[in-house]
């Protein structure tokens, strides 16, 4: 008896779920996360060293001491910042400015020439969601792994590793806030108040404050800060051009996509050297697919790179097909990039100048400055003698790292009478004020208001001085 066998057809072409990226409000529905597939190579294995050397040095340098002090040190309350031996005060402002301005024209440069590198592999953002994933991997397991227990309903075993994974996830948070507060409060003395629940209610707050915004950035927003609220990413255009390297897809090469055998030759397939893997999609961390084009989404993280490139090893093709290259190497292999173009000339003379003028500040900085405060509410008092008295406040501040003994003198007025210190010590990088008084007798100002200066200089280096215009008054 012949039995009949039924033929059922079974679909070759594969459906691939995307991300919704225009769906934001929709972003923590399992069908619309990110989960982003490990993946190893070269570029991610730069990051891992990029990132941990980053994180580590922001988590040790505030416990870092130099000449006896923390070494970086935004003291807020006090008004000046410690930097390895340089105090900079609110009169160091041009110093501070410059660094800042140093910091923007580097970005520029670096992006100019190499995309947006800055957010693949150092910004804090990136850094901290990949420690982040890296904990989820830990107790949640692969990328597939992960979307299946987010899909299944709450059991014991989904229960342990959820709170493991954000036990983990709060108490990283918390100690990066602790190192971040750091910076404007000694550490040494926070993290022992913290722990026996002394600190002060502005650094509490800060703590609070500055770990839930960390868990809620890297555990949960995640590329939502690259795509929808970080605003480098959409005026990076204005710094790009033919010649700035970016990831990108070689679609010459690569169309057309299709599956094929190891074995079989695609040229006569009528294919390109892409399999249509999707791996490139998988392992991407704000869900773009590079093989559209250069996107504002990207953040050249070469993830995508190093997944093609283990694609291609296997299919014992090239390697290439995904790479950082310029638009201008896709379009005409032969005509090279320019690296030396006039964007990247003026960028380098504008640091070469900043850098300069910053050298500049420093090295021409005197070690100490002098402000004169006066009472507003009374410029001048007549004493019964008729002489007029004139009241002034000086406020001297050190900004070496020693000790310092500074002597004062009044150069432009004549025939007056000194009442106050005219020497005195002020600690390293400390202020000090000086109250003092100066009487004349009226018959000796020809004007109401006489201009003069104050005087001020170290008394071993009386060569090095400053001085700061200032003026008595008497009655019209």
């Amino acid at each position: 008896m012949d039995k009949q066998i039924k033929v059922k057809n079974i679909p070759t072409e594969v459906k691939i779920e995307r991300p919704d990226l225009n769906a934001p409000e929709d972003r923590f529905n399992p069908r619309n996360r990110i989960y982003v597939r490990a993946v190893t190579g070269l570029h991610q294995l730069l990051r891992q060293r990029i990132g941990f050397i980053g994180m580590l040095a922001f988590m040790a340098l505030p416990w870092i001491n130099f000449n006896g002090q923390q070494a970086v040190l935004f003291d807020l309350i006090g008004q000046k910042f410690n930097i390895f031996g340089l105090t900079l005060w609110p009169q160091d402002f041009t110093i501070l400015a410059f660094i800042l301005m140093l910091a923007a024209f580097a970005l520029f440069l670096v992006t100019t020439f190499y995309g947006r590198v800055w957010c693949g592999y150092t910004c804090p953002q990136t850094v901290w969601t990949f420690i982040f994933i890296w904990f989820e991997e830990k107790f949640e397991g692969t990328a597939n792994q992960r979307k299946k227990l987010d899909q299944r309903p709450m059991d014991f075993d989904k229960f342990w590793r959820k709170t493991a994974k954000h036990s983990s996830w709060v108490a990283f948070s918390l100690y990066t806030a602790l190192s971040f507060v750091g910076y404007f409060t000694p550490i040494r003395e926070l993290l022992p108040d913290f722990v026996t629940l002394n600190v002060g209610g502005y650094a509490l707050v800060s703590i609070i404050v500055f770990a839930v915004c960390t868990y809620g950035n890297a555990g949960w927003m995640r590329e939502i800060m690259c795509l929808h609220i970080c605003p480098y990413s959409r005026f990076q255009s204005a710094m790009f051009d033919k010649d700035t390297f970016t990831v990108s897809y070689d679609e010459q090469r690569g169309e057309n996509r299709g599956p094929r055998s190891r074995k079989q030759d695609p040229k006569e397939l009528n294919l390109g050297d892409c399999i249509d893997c999707n791996l490139c999609v998988q392992v991407c961390p704000t869900g773009i697919d590079i093989r559209n084009g250069l996107q504002a989404e990207c953040i050249n993280c070469g993830a995508c790179i190093d997944a093609c490139d283990g694609v291609m090893d296997k299919m014992n093709y090239p390697r290439g097909l995904i790479s950082y290259t310029t638009e201008r190497n896709l379009e005409t292999p032969d005509n090279k990039t320019n690296p030396m173009r006039p964007k990247i000339i003026g960028y380098i003379v504008i640091l070469v100048l900043l850098t300069s003028a910053l050298v500049a500040n420093i090295v021409l900085r005197k070690p100490m400055d002098l402000d004169i405060i006066r009472d507003r509410n009374q410029l001048y008092r007549v004493d019964f003698n008729g002489l007029v008295e004139n009241t002034y406040t000086l406020k001297v501040i050190n900004k070496a790292q020693y000790e310092q003994h500074f002597n004062i003198k009044v150069e432009g007025l004549d025939n007056f009478e000194y009442i106050g210190k005219q020497t005195f010590t002020v600690q390293a990088g400390e202020s000090h004020n000086v109250p003092l008084s100066l009487v004349m007798d009226p018959y000796d100002l020809k004007k109401p208001v006489t201009e003069f200066s104050f005087v001020l200089s170290p008394v071993n280096d009386p060569s090095s001085q400053i001085s700061q215009p200032s003026n008595f008054f008497k009655a019209r």
